[in-house]
């Protein structure tokens, strides 16, 4: 009986996007639309006006970027496509993924505008010229009040996540703004759902829209229990190590999201003694029958699939599908892992998510009403006492199933000849068993939840801001999974940035505070999601950075030259000679942040002044 084969889909390229979007679209990795995808571009490219109904998750962005970004004209260095969003959170995420999309449209230009940013910035970029504005609709209100932006020509507009900003008091915002645009334009509006106010906002300013209604299969199986792993893209195959031998499996299926994906680390699986091989859509037929074939009779206990080749998959070996790189929409998530707990078994689900995918995770969850729970990864220990339990299973194999009888000859003779006792020899011949594959692995290359060692305060410093930016900069060095403020500190020292970051990579962080407005509520924010902390978190780290801002500007301190502030393991906060070295690593943990900053404003009059102790 054959095996079943990948069901026919449309591609990107038959969808009739300009080379240059389609061959983008490729180099990140995408391989056929998802069902908003299939259903929007090809009324988009038409220039029909749109009406969406699409959950966050669905790929939603590509689908009216794509088409958009087809139909622009380069020449014309004016804004042409103007999507407003809720946030500045989405806003920005838009114009990331827009130019990421046309990263290969020569000349192509794109500005993010939304509140809490300064103007200085937004100004310089539209006076230069842009194709594409993403922003919120009160920023794009104050531009156009000012008259720094100009929508007469505007060829498009977008507005995504329609319903949250009604329920956030925008939708009075959003109607002005479009009475701001040409007549002649096309517009496409994606809401998750289509109260009233919503809909008379079409009605008015969309003209025979085709509408698009995708419901997410979100009905993931019960019997399959989920969980997540954070974890850095360069730490992912020493994790994966980590679990393939620490987890009790009988077959795995690992996704990726490209095909060269599935060959390399099919490879580097394979290398490391894993019975491993890929799947794409670039094998044959043939091939494809013989891998399916080889994973059902236990031939390969894992393969490393694209969503495309796995298509049709059904194998009731598979107890565990884990997904190496984060699906693009909720829709693959469910898919995949759907190719576990077959014919009535259990089956488990792990999702590797580095700190800038954390909200397709929340999307996930989200949509398909589950929570995902964290895991711990397997630990050096745990690993080890893994290897050992089998070693220890392999000899007991051999004893039974095997006639030793010429061994225990030759191991007699050199204990005879040699004198060296039978627990000896045994280790010995233990030792050169393993020496291919070691019991102790090598630790990750970045340990995620080990504690840094202590560092000279002068490696810690950051580059020296110019006289004219004006700009006091704070370095905070965190532990990720402890989330303890390690060191606090400022200019002093002039040690270039470079450097610090190549020697402490996403250890050592950075916020810009200007001093005529102070830390921004966005910039926290930004910050806190880059470490992965929850919001309770990151309002105490609000509290902290905002107290040391004051304590810097009311004691008068230089911007040119302070010095290093560490947190001690009282929460007091105390001074640091440039040149002097921890011999332990002071820390305290967020619940005392709040102190901290306390103890900041408490001291500011005494602190040290101009870089001097």
């Amino acid at each position: 009986m054959s095996s079943p084969t990948p069901e026919p889909a449309v591609s990107f390229s038959d969808l009739g996007l300009v080379p240059a979007i389609v061959r983008a679209i490729d180099e990140v990795g995408y391989e056929t639309p998802s069902p908003i995808q299939a259903q929007a571009i090809p009324p988009l490219l038409a220039g029909r006006d749109l009406l969406g109904q699409a959950q966050t998750g669905t790929g939603k962005t590509a689908a009216f970027a794509l088409p958009l970004l087809s139909r622009l004209d380069l020449a014309r260095r004016q804004p042409q496509i103007l999507v407003l969003t809720p946030t500045r959170e989405l806003a920005l995420q838009v114009a990331e993924a827009m130019q990421t999309y046309a990263r290969h449209l020569e000349g192509f230009h794109i500005v993010p505008i939304y509140g809490g940013q300064g103007f200085d910035s937004q100004l310089r970029q539209l006076h230069r010229g842009v194709h594409v504005v993403v922003g919120t609709p009160g920023r794009v209100q104050d531009h156009l009040r000012r008259g720094t932006l100009v929508l007469d020509g505007l060829a498009a507009v977008v507005l995504d996540e329609a319903d949250e900003m009604l329920r956030m008091g925008f939708l009075e915002e959003v109607e002005q703004i479009l009475q701001h645009t040409p007549s002649e334009k096309q517009v496409a509006l994606f809401s998750a759902t289509m109260p009233a106010p919503i809909r008379e906002v079409a009605e008015r300013y969309l003209r025979e829209p085709v509408a698009v209604e995708i419901r997410a299969k979100t009905a993931t199986v019960e019997t399959v229990s989920q969980t997540y792993l954070r974890v850095h893209g360069s730490d992912k195959l020493e994790a994966l190590t980590r679990i393939l031998e620490a987890e009790d499996f009988d077959a795995m299926l690992i996704f990726v999201r490209t095909r060269i994906a599935t060959t390399d680390l099919a490879e580097k699986l394979e290398a490391r003694g894993f019975a491993c091989a890929p799947l794409n859509g670039d094998m044959n037929q043939a091939m494809r029958e013989r891998t399916i074939e080889r994973l059902k009779k236990g031939k390969l206990d894992i393969v490393v699939a694209t969503d495309v080749a796995a298509r049709g998959l059904d194998v009731d070996r598979i107890s565990h599908v884990l997904n190496y790189d984060i699906p693009y929409d909720v829709e693959a998530y469910v898919h995949r892992i759907g190719r576990t707990a077959r014919a009535g078994r259990s089956g488990r689900a792990i999702l590797f998510v580095s700190p800038r995918e954390r909200n397709m995770l929340m999307a996930i969850e989200r949509v398909t009403r589950q929570r995902i729970e964290p895991m711990r990864l397997p630990s050096r220990a745990d690993v080890a006492d893994r290897r050992v339990a089998q070693f220890k299973q392999t000899i007991t194999e051999a004893i039974e199933a095997q006639e030793l009888d010429l061994f225990e000859k030759i191991v007699e003779s050199y204990r005879d000849e040699t004198e060296t006792d039978l627990k000896t020899i045994a280790a010995a011949l233990a030792f050169l068993v393993q020496r291919e594959r070691p019991i102790l692995p090598p630790e990750l290359a970045r340990e995620l939840a080990a504690p840094r060692p202590a560092f000279p305060v002068e490696t810690l410093l950051i580059e020296r801001p110019t006289a004219i930016a004006r700009e006091l900069y704070l370095g905070l060095l965190l532990e990720r999974e402890t989330a303890r403020v390690l060191f606090v500190a400022s200019q002093a020292g002039g040690m270039d940035i470079e450097r610090v970051a190549a020697e402490m990579p996403e250890r050592l962080l950075r916020v810009r505070v200007h001093p005529a407005v102070g830390l921004q509520p966005y910039q926290v924010r930004r910050l806190g999601f880059g470490l992965d902390l929850d919001f309770a978190q990151i309002k105490s780290l609000g509290v902290l950075m905002q107290g040391l801002y004051r304590l810097f500007i009311e004691s008068d301190a230089s911007l040119v030259e302070v010095n290093p502030l560490v947190v001690d393991d009282r929460g007091e906060l105390i001074a640091l000679d440039a040149r002097s070295t921890w011999t332990t690593t002071p820390s305290i943990d967020i619940p005392s942040w709040r102190h901290c900053a306390t103890q900041a404003r408490k001291t500011h009059a005494s602190w040290p002044r101009n870089g001097t102790s």
